[in-house]
């Protein structure tokens, strides 16, 4: 197995662990529904499923519950 010829210094191991990191989600706000969701992803509101703005699935009612 290869092994580098000189020692790596603590700092530049350091260095390059820092891009690691996770970013934080981004986050956008549905004109709709103001609901806060994840960018790009389908959200659930009040039993419906949303993507854009616009009804994806709706959610079952309580009168089609009961039948």
């Amino acid at each position: 197995m290869p092994n580098p010829r000189t020692r790596h210094s603590k700092r530049r191991k350091r260095a390059r662990r820092t891009h690691y990191k996770a970013d934080a989600p981004t986050l956008a706000h549905c004109k709709t529904t103001d609901v806060v969701h994840l960018m790009h992803r389908a959200y659930k509101h009040e039993g419906d499923l949303y993507y854009r703005g616009k009804v994806l699935v709706a959610g079952k009612k309580e009168a089609d519950a009961e039948a």
